[in-house]
């Protein structure tokens, strides 16, 4: 099995019709998910490559099982879009949207925990279960079948990693990249237990970054539940203190929360931690032998 999401899972993308949406959506179709549906308000009744387009995600949900929605939707309108398919019964929303207001999505995040919903994002790149399914802007090259989670803050350095695994003979069960907004739906600690309870996974990489205590929680959860193997990588060893670093929730706003403080804590919780993207692949190969 997989978590989150698999062959079977049935999805939706809200912003089908724009050029990110319909790039993406093609790309996902090539991989093998089942895109089944799509929404732009005010084009309901066309088509994407046969996949039919409505102008509300009520309409989708009413003629499909709806298992996933990826939302490609300028950040304006991000959060009625959430709200929307939340709303509409779709337990798994994949936002991808970068750039939405702080007040906005902290707004949104309380009125989302109303529903039966698991939100990945905003501001991310996605989920992909490889030889399965993706659902996002993830590019499948980097990744290949195999025993290893990955969760990862950064996008760029989840395909980086997996690359290393892959060139290394190690194989991803799911990657979940969590966004790298300050207010993201869900965290490491949300999605830890998935990967600590799926019988395929044998061990589980952890990419952070500076800024935040997202890293730290995760250890603490790790110390006093985890029982697979915990790798971890932190990017930004070399940011220097008050510059924001690719994204919104990667500032370091004093000495605790620099790459080389979060690496030491999570050391002394018994983590290993690499200090170069490359290093991962030896720790994990140490830590499944």
């Amino acid at each position: 099995m997989s978590i989150l999401v698999d062959e079977n899972t049935q999805v939706l993308v809200q912003g089908i019709t724009g050029s990110e949406g319909a790039f993406h959506t093609r790309q996902m179709v090539a991989y093998g998910t089942k895109v089944v549906a799509g929404v732009t308000p005010g084009k309901g009744g066309t088509t994407l490559d046969g996949i039919p387009v409505y102008d509300s995600v009520a309409e989708a949900a009413a003629a499909h099982r709806l298992d996933a929605s990826v939302l490609f939707v300028p950040a304006a309108f991000a959060p009625e879009a959430l709200l929307e398919a939340a709303a509409a019964g779709i337990p798994l929303l994949v936002c991808i949207t970068e750039g939405i207001a702080l007040h906005a999505m902290l707004r949104t995040y309380h009125l989302l925990r109303a529903y039966p919903v698991r939100l990945i994002g905003p501001n991310c790149p996605g989920v992909i279960s490889p030889g399965r399914a993706k659902v996002g802007v993830i590019p499948a090259a980097a990744f290949t079948p195999g025993p290893v989670g990955v969760l990862s803050r950064s996008g760029t350095l989840t395909y980086e990693i997996a690359s290393h695994l892959s060139q290394a003979g190690i194989g991803q069960s799911t990657v979940v990249g969590i966004g790298g907004d300050p207010i993201i739906g869900s965290s490491f600690v949300d999605l830890l237990p998935l990967f600590e309870a799926d019988p395929e996974t044998e061990a589980v990489v952890l990419v952070g970054e500076i800024g935040g205590a997202a890293e730290d929680e995760a250890a603490q959860w790790w110390a006093e539940n985890g029982v697979k193997p915990l790798v971890a990588y932190i990017a930004g060893f070399s940011a220097p203190p008050g510059k924001r670093m690719g994204h919104a929730g990667a500032i370091v706003t004093g000495g605790e929360d620099t790459a080389q403080a979060k690496a030491e804590r999570l050391e002394r919780a018994g983590i290993s931690v690499a200090r170069t993207p490359a290093e991962v692949a030896r720790l994990i190969q140490e830590a499944l032998r």
